[in-house]
């Protein structure tokens, strides 16, 4: 009973230095809406400590807040968020100490290295300001100065926009060290400066922002040489290792279909008409392809062709035959069609999981087709044979009725029944 006692004690105790432990604002006086300065940090930048065996420390100009997730050495806490440790492939130890923050990597400090310690924006004070500015420090263990910095963008190449805050990591070889920075809101990044070496630099769409590089997220990566190089392009996708498949086979219009598959596919393949069997069922009559191919390909096809042939008379030769109505352009498209607002990147064909399918003659109203197509690759490069079924359905669209070539301009008629 006094063992109980003494634990019920002990609990009470310790929730006591807890709740004493929480700071908060001293009431009254004027409001502080200044955000928190970094003062100084120790080690300096560039300094060469070949017994470094302290914390790594980042001080301010006042109490700063732990955040409502305290570190736990799981990398979830509010703190251990805004710090990046390299080379490492543990979570470091991050404390929080008042008005500085310290930091130290799980396995001890290792001889002859280059650290990189960066504190990324976000710490706030006790009144929630928030700092927009980070500090990186950079010291030696014994490793000779670094003088590697490699600079690019990491691009979302489903999307062809830049990748804001995207994990950048740079893997020296072959001892796999790497070091880890972030991509500012335009997908730019600078990494270094690094040990002389040669590389593997990653550009991952880290989207769950745990600063690793998890296996179902999007990625690219290239080999590059110690040199400086400011001109690296990191196209991140999915990788993945088994073939595609069909997910949905619908009916545009009276002439094409689109052909949804599970992955992205390899935007240089070109399947030619004799890669896809279409049959009519019941009887399995084999149907005639005109054109099997990528949609941001068949989009600015069809384009073009509207351009040239408008219903209405009007000279449209003129507009952008790149990009349908509706529709983002492609990524490489000459620079006069394409919105600069929209900020794409040119460089590479744009990423679909679509392919448009075309008949020689029109699809049967009320018609039920297999279709099939082999050697469809996705955009890692496995390919595989695909299968689905086509439905038109029984009540004809407008654009069904209509022959030549109004039956594939793109417009709000062609999916409202009449």
């Amino acid at each position: 009973m006094k063992w109980l006692g003494g634990g019920r004690r002990f609990a009470a105790l310790t929730a006591l230095v807890t709740a004493c432990a929480r700071i908060e604002p001293p009431p009254g006086g004027p409001p502080d809406a200044a955000a928190p300065q970094l003062v100084r940090t120790n080690p300096d930048s560039f300094q060469s400590i070949p017994d470094f065996s302290g914390d790594v420390e980042f001080f301010f100009d006042e109490v700063i807040s732990e955040g409502s997730s305290p570190s736990q050495g799981a990398g979830t806490g509010d703190i251990e968020k805004l710090v990046l440790l390299s080379p490492t492939t543990e979570v470091p130890e991050v404390r929080w100490r008042r008005d500085r923050i310290t930091v130290r990597p799980d396995e001890g400090w290792q001889r002859d290295r280059i650290y990189r310690v960066e504190l990324l924006p976000g710490v706030t004070d006790l009144r929630r300001n928030r700092s927009n500015r980070g500090a990186l420090i950079t010291f030696s263990t014994g490793a000779p100065r670094p003088e590697t910095t490699f600079e690019g963008v990491v691009v979302d190449w489903r999307s062809g926009r830049p990748a804001p805050a995207a994990l950048v990591v740079a893997t020296q070889l072959p001892d796999s060290l790497p070091y880890r920075g972030l991509a500012d809101s335009s997908g730019r990044f600078s990494l270094g400066p690094l040990p002389a070496g040669e590389y593997i630099v990653s550009g991952v769409l880290d989207e769950n922002r745990n600063h690793l590089a998890d296996p179902r997220e999007a990625f690219d990566s290239m080999r590059v040489t110690s040199r400086r190089d400011s001109a690296l392009e990191l196209w991140a996708f999915v990788h993945d290792t088994t073939p595609p498949r069909i997910r949905t086979v619908t009916p545009t219009d009276s002439v094409s279909a689109v052909v949804e598959l599970t992955q992205s596919l390899d935007p240089r393949q070109r399947l030619q008409p004799s890669a896809v069997r279409v049959s009519l069922l019941p009887d399995s009559t084999p149907v005639r392809i005109a054109s099997l191919l990528p949609r941001p390909l068949d989009d600015s096809l069809h384009a073009k062709r509207s351009a040239r042939v408008d219903s209405a008379g009007a000279d449209t030769s003129k507009a952008d035959t790149l990009t349908p109505p509706g529709r983002p352009p492609v990524p490489g498209a000459r620079p006069g069609a394409r919105p600069p607002e929209l900020g794409r990147v040119a460089g590479r064909p744009a990423l679909s999981d679509q392919l448009v399918l075309r008949p020689v003659q029109p699809w049967r109203v009320g018609g039920r087709y297999t279709v099939e197509i082999r050697g469809v690759r996705n955009v890692t490069g496995v390919a595989g044979d695909v299968v689905g079924t086509l439905v038109v359905p029984e009540r004809p669209t407008r654009d069904s009725l209509l022959p030549g070539p109004d039956s594939v301009r793109a417009g709000p008629d062609t999916a409202r029944p009449q």
